[in-house]
């Protein structure tokens, strides 16, 4: 349980648990909400036995519970005794902020029944005194927007270099067979020379190094490649900035069989090389 990241995530109800578990998921964290308290051993193990595919879980245990949150003293008691570790991410805000809230989502406090929103607030709050004192990380939302409290979570919860942030997918494809839907940059390689035209390199794709020996001859591929190079080294880190986690590029020639495979290849190679995760497809090349 050592090598696991386990973090409980509680605290008032409209603080933000809801959108805290979407940004643990973009982490790449196994997360479950509504967890009732007596089950927090047995997934706890269950976890451990995964062999290390489940290794970041973060679970939502609040007052929806009902009368299982009551349990959530002894459960941490019995999973401390277990021998596994954990974080409370405790989430709060001013009550003016969760009544402004409650009121736009037309929700009702789950402790409010049919009285005020503040008396359901407050009989909250005196509910969660005693974890609150427990938690590894208060996060007062009342002045944060959606975007700021990812990147707080970001911040906080992941441990990963800037550029591992953002996975990259380069897909290379043909014009004819229609764009890659999910695509966010697209590049048009069919101005370059194309090796469909040598009888030679016609059944090879770009994979085969004289296809990409002849694509990447010509000074118009070159002039071509450091230009899309030096795009890449500013265009990335924006990215990254702006908190994207997967950035999609398409290249594109006629067929998606020669120059598209080769320049994919030659891309995924330079970003590879700067730290970058990547992925290459080729969607066409058959």
């Amino acid at each position: 349980m050592e090598l696991i990241r386990f973090v409980i995530i509680t605290g008032i109800s409209g603080a933000g648990k809801s959108e805290a578990v979407k940004a643990f998921e973009d982490l790449g964290y196994f997360c479950v909400d509504n967890l009732p308290p007596v089950l927090l051993t047995k997934f706890a193990e269950l976890c451990a036995q995964s062999e290390g595919r489940i290794n970041k879980i973060a679970l939502v245990v609040d007052i929806r519970g009902g009368d299982f949150f009551n349990s959530l003293s002894s459960s941490l008691e019995l999973l401390e005794e277990a021998g596994y570790s954990y974080e409370i991410l405790y989430m709060e805000a001013e009550d003016e902020v969760l009544i402004r809230r409650f009121k736009e989502s037309r929700r009702r406090h789950p402790l409010s029944g049919e009285g005020r929103i503040l008396d359901g607030i407050k009989a909250e709050k005196s509910r969660l005194e005693e974890l609150k004192g427990k938690a590894s990380l208060i996060l007062d939302t009342s002045n944060m927007t959606i975007r700021q409290l990812r990147d707080e979570i970001t911040s906080r919860f992941t441990q990963l270099d800037e550029r591992e942030k953002l996975m990259i997918t380069i897909v290379s494809f043909g014009f004819r067979n229609g764009l890659p839907l999910d695509a966010d940059l697209i590049f048009d390689v069919r101005f370059l020379p194309n090796p469909h035209y040598v009888d030679s390199l016609r059944e090879l794709d770009g994979n085969y190094q004289e296809v990409s020996d002849y694509v990447l001859k010509w000074p118009v591929t070159k002039k071509f490649l450091g230009k899309l190079f030096h795009f890449m080294d500013f265009l990335v880190p924006q990215y990254i900035n702006e908190g994207k986690l997967h950035l999609i590029i398409g290249i594109g020639c006629t067929g998606g069989k020669h120059r598209s495979v080769t320049i994919t290849n030659q891309l995924g190679d330079f970003l590879k090389a700067k730290g970058y995760k990547v992925l290459t497809e080729h969607r066409d090349i058959s």
